[in-house]
Order: structure tokens, then sequence, then C-alpha cells
């Protein structure tokens, strides 16, 4: 494929675009990010489309795992894709799918959400999960002196999800006196994890802060805090930088949201554009690319609001 590609590139840039198929599959705008991610996808096909007249960006959607992986086969048989970039909705089930593409000689980039077997992708981009673990652990530890009853709600089953509760877990572990009371899966989503407050909001009876690890997430969770009418949480914690949440930091206007950490759904649009652009050369990308996540507090909220995005 890397030859074909350095061919067409030879004969010129506009000939190499039209050799160039690019599928992009997604998740659907189910809340929040997936909306900035469904958004943000579609202005780098735009974007691309419009500067190189030939090139195909064929975006697609998908809500579950099987859709995802019927949504490949028929980019690479219908839509005859010779590039990949992918935001994996569950990573063990998409693993061997996407494999199955790889081995068809197609360029595969993976984002955020990484497969089981790296020998499965070209390229991986995404936002520091180490960080956005590690971030939020420390100024919990920090805000509640070294001492108190944290819950935890995770996301997805994923590789990222799993690099993040590590993180987090190996700060708690310098600090004995926080005990981690429960941690279950969320998905991400506002409803299922106002569920999951619920049950421990009916099973603990002190809790002195959340970690939401997700700003839609910490929503859902502040509505079972507020209909329990529990006044022992100090502090949820949610995670993305979602605008809402930012900005009730830089206002102060809500005592239960004082800091963030940054992972933005731009990510994207920056692993479309690196991968066409590198493809149209016939370059390969490296084989990990991480964006860092930063710490918002009030002091630095300002850099992190965009209003105008869906995020």
């Amino acid at each position: 494929m890397a030859v074909l590609v350095m061919q067409a590139w030879a004969m010129g840039p506009a000939q190499a675009a039209e050799k160039l198929v690019v599928g992009v599959a997604i998740p659907t705008a189910t809340h929040s990010f997936t909306s900035g991610i469904v958004w943000w996808a579609n202005q780098a096909k735009a974007e691309l489309e419009k500067a190189h007249p030939g090139l195909k960006i064929i975006v697609k959607t998908a809500a579950t795992a099987p859709e995802q992986a019927n949504q490949l086969q028929d980019m690479l048989t219908v839509n005859k894709i010779n590039t990949l970039v992918i935001f994996p909705i569950e990573s063990a089930s998409l693993t061997q799918p996407v494999s199955q593409v790889k081995n068809k000689g197609v360029y595969v980039t993976v984002v955020d959400r990484g497969l089981t077997n790296t020998q499965s992708q070209d390229a991986y981009i995404a936002g520091d999960n180490t960080a956005f673990g590690k971030l939020p652990a420390e100024y919990l530890a920090k805000s509640l002196n070294g001492k108190g009853n944290i819950v935890v709600l995770r996301g997805m089953p994923t590789t990222l999800d799993n690099e993040r509760y590590d993180a987090f877990s190996a700060v708690m572990k310098d600090h004995p006196e926080i005990k981690v009371l429960d941690a279950k899966y969320g998905n991400w989503n506002r409803d299922d994890a106002f569920k999951v407050m619920q049950d421990y909001l009916t099973r603990f009876k002190h809790i002195d802060a959340v970690w939401a690890a997700d700003d839609d997430m910490a929503i859902g969770v502040q509505k079972a805090i507020a209909q329990a009418k529990r006044t022992d949480i100090k502090q949820v914690f949610g995670g993305a930088g979602a605008k809402g949440a930012v900005k009730k930091i830089m206002d102060g206007s809500d005592p239960l949201i004082v800091a963030d950490v940054s992972y933005s759904p731009k990510f994207m649009y920056d692993a479309i554009k690196l991968t066409t652009e590198a493809r149209l050369k016939g370059d390969k990308l490296p084989a990990n690319t991480i964006i860092p996540s930063v710490l918002i507090t009030r002091e630095n909220a300002k850099q992190f609001y965009f209003p105008n995005s869906p995020f």
C-alpha cells in the first residue's frame, strides 16, 4: 500500500489525492464528548477534501461494536478504502475486525481507545491517559489532606480506561488513609452514571469525593447527589474539559466542580489530518503520538474554554 501511495505521489499531489480513500470509523454522538468527536471528524473531512481535490474521506458512525465491525467491511469492499482512521467503540471486540482490514493492505491509525493487539495498527494517537488518571488522584489526595472515602466511576472496558484507572490507583497506594470504596463502569454516560451513583449513595453512608472520570458522568453523579440530598460529598472530579465544566471552574459557580483534566476530542481532527497528509506523501506516522493532558483549575481555565465547540 505504501508503494501504491508513493507511486501516486510521484505523479503529483492531485493524482495522489485521487488514489487515496480514507475511511473514518467513530462512535455515534451519544454524549457531548462523542458529539465533539463527530464534529471534529467532519471538520477534518471538509477541510482536507477542499484542500486536496479528488481525495475521498468517508465518515461512518456506529452505536455498537458489532455495527462498527460491519462498517469496516463495508468501507473495505464498497468504498475501497486504503487508509483507515478508527476510534474503536471497544478495544477487544474491534481488534480482530481491524486486523482483518490491515491484512488487506490498508494503513491503520487507531485513535484514543487502543486495540488489545498493537500489531493490528500502524499508528496510535491519543491523549495522555496516564496523566488523566494521575492528575485527579493527586488533586483529590491533596484536597482531602490524605484522608477520606472516594468512589470511582470508570468509563467502558477499554485499554485507555485501564490506563487511567491504573494511574489513579497507583497514586492512591501512596495514601493509605484514603479508601476507594468501589469502582464501577458508568460507560461515559450521564444516565448510567446516575444509576451507579444512586447505588453508591445507598450502600455508602459517608463519601468525601467522587472521581467521575468524565464530565458527562459527573453531571449524572451530581443529579444523584442532589436527589439524595447528601451533603457529605465535597468534590466531584470529572474529566476531559467539557465547556460546561470549565465554565463552572472559571466562574466558581459550583462548589463541587473546582478542577478538571484536559482531554479534547479535537485529537480526532488531528489524527485524520496527520494520517491523510502523511499518506499523500507516502510517509508513515510515528507508532505513538500522545497529546498531553493538563490539570484545569480556576487559574488556567480560560485557556481551555471553547464556547463555540459542541463539547
